[in-house]
């Protein structure tokens, strides 16, 4: 009953979207239809050009994300254990949180070049942020009787923190890896609209180059999807299973 929704939404949305056409407020070149958008996805995947700028796209994003989870995970981890941390490191990623990941671009440019180092590290600060803080949040906010429970048991050292610590803070860890992914995809985004080499984002340039809309929009749609696609078949899921797991769904 939900995808009927979705699609009876949807539909609504394209069919919203062709009478704005029609009324012809925009010229077409500036409002594209549906019917023009549609033909541009068909060529892009055609002749391949969607498929290779998806394909680096997303491997751009996974090294970039995997890096992110390892630093943010592994900082949020050390930010939650020890007060000294959270009093000082802490703050500056609060702080740094809020900056847009297009203010790294420029950082990025003047440290590695118009170059694939330089994506990788808008892609790293866009993401690792928000999971540090995530995981940092899930660390603190463990219920203390878990803790007791176990040094009660004779569970310490490292075994505390890999079988209590660590399996307890994971329905939050789950959240800032979705919100993670989130920033990563939108930085790696910023990133491909400024460098010079193929990728969704630079087909996204190429299309305002070229003042063709219904490539700029086809784009937006495969960029779109894309995200929907991971966030609904990966993260929402593993997030629900752990919450379920951890009693906290409601």
């Amino acid at each position: 009953m939900g995808v009927l929704k979705k699609l009876i939404f949807y539909a609504l949305l394209v069919l919203i979207w062709e009478a704005v056409f029609r009324l012809k407020i925009w010229p077409p070149y500036l409002f594209p239809s549906p019917e023009d958008v549609a033909k541009a996805l068909i060529w892009g995947f055609k002749d391949r050009t969607f498929l290779i700028g998806m394909s680096v796209s997303i491997q751009r994003i996974t090294i970039g994300y995997l890096i992110s989870l390892v630093l943010g995970i592994g900082l949020g981890f050390l930010v939650g254990r020890f007060k000294i941390l959270d009093e000082t490191i802490g703050s500056l990623i609060s702080g740094l949180q809020v900056l847009p990941s297009i203010c790294w671009l420029p950082l990025a440019i003047l440290w590695f070049g118009l170059n694939e180092q330089a994506i990788q590290f808008v892609i790293i600060m866009g993401a690792f942020l928000s999971i540090a803080i995530a995981t940092e949040s899930g660390i603190r906010n463990i219920p203390p009787i878990y803790l007791r429970a176990a040094r009660t048991m004779g569970i310490k050292g490292i075994d505390l923190y890999t079988r209590v610590v660590f399996p307890a803070a994971l329905p939050s860890i789950a959240t800032g890896m979705k919100l993670g992914w989130s920033f990563a995809w939108r930085s790696l985004m910023a990133g491909e609209l400024l460098f010079v080499s193929i990728g969704l984002g630079h087909l996204l340039q190429t299309g305002r180059e070229l003042n063709d809309m219904p490539q700029v929009i086809a784009v937006m749609v495969v960029i779109v999807l894309i995200g929907l696609i991971f966030d609904q078949l990966l993260f929402s899921q593993l997030e629900k299973r752990l919450r379920s797991r951890w009693g906290m769904t409601t």
